[in-house]
């Protein structure tokens, strides 16, 4: 009983250290003996604990690496839309966004066309850096016809969905969205804002959303890091 209970304050010990960032998202724990020697107890009292933060999320084991503070994953359920905020909240965590860029431009042929909107015509380029608690998870690259996006043109967009703030201040809800995924290689510029090495794995998101009208609302880029972001989806053989 006593080894039990001793085992449950470590864990929360450890719980505690990892939310003040102790033992932030993909780094790993020392080894089980200067961890044991370090909260003094047993290592049999320690694996007790960290068998029960595995069996909470809160820690992972890798026969390579030992224990680990897994980075936090995001994707929504098979053939259910989700925002990046609405992901964050059914899985306890905080979602953040920092404005990286955003300005009017002219829209290329190709950005005209799957908008349904004339060449050259105005849109807005909203650019952020997404995370859960504080971990950057995402690089957010957003396009919208100006004639839906001008109000978001200055308006306060930190830590704020985006498909909260086209409703409430543009008047448009997303309904669908065609989405693609594909795996490629973090480049310097968005291994830096993602805090990953420079040719690190990444996927990235490619969508057209629509409202339930079918009228395009935007068009978006979204570079996530390749330990973050599972995608799922429900497929059916044609017969």
């Amino acid at each position: 009983m006593r080894t039990s209970t001793v085992a449950a304050g470590v864990a929360r010990e450890l719980s505690d250290a990892i939310n003040r960032g102790v033992y932030p998202p993909g780094s790993r724990l020392p080894g089980e003996r200067q961890l044991a020697d370090q909260l003094h107890v047993s290592r049999s009292t320690l694996r007790a604990a960290l068998g029960d933060l595995e069996g909470e999320g809160r820690i992972a084991r890798s026969p390579q690496r030992g224990w680990f503070v897994p980075s936090p994953t995001v994707g929504e359920p098979p053939s259910t839309l989700q925002s990046f905020t609405e992901m964050a909240r059914l899985r306890g965590l905080t979602a953040t966004a920092a404005v990286l860029e955003r300005a009017p431009r002219s829209a290329t042929i190709d950005e005209a066309e799957k908008l349904a909107m004339p060449p050259g015509g105005e849109v807005l380029v909203l650019v952020r850096l997404r995370g859960m608690n504080s971990t950057p998870i995402c690089v957010d690259t957003n396009v919208i016809p100006m004639t839906i996006g001008a109000p978001l043109l200055n308006s306060d967009l930190t830590d704020r969905s985006l498909y909260e703030a086209l409703e409430e201040l543009c008047s448009v809800s997303v309904y669908r969205s065609a989405y693609s995924v594909q795996a490629d290689a973090a480049s310097a510029e968005t291994a830096a804002l993602l805090t990953i090495p420079t040719g690190n794995p990444v996927l990235i998101g490619r969508e057209v959303a629509y409202d339930r009208a079918g009228t395009p609302i935007l068009l978006g880029y979204n570079t996530y890091r390749g330990d973050a972001y599972r995608f799922e989806a429900d497929l059916f053989r044609s017969v």
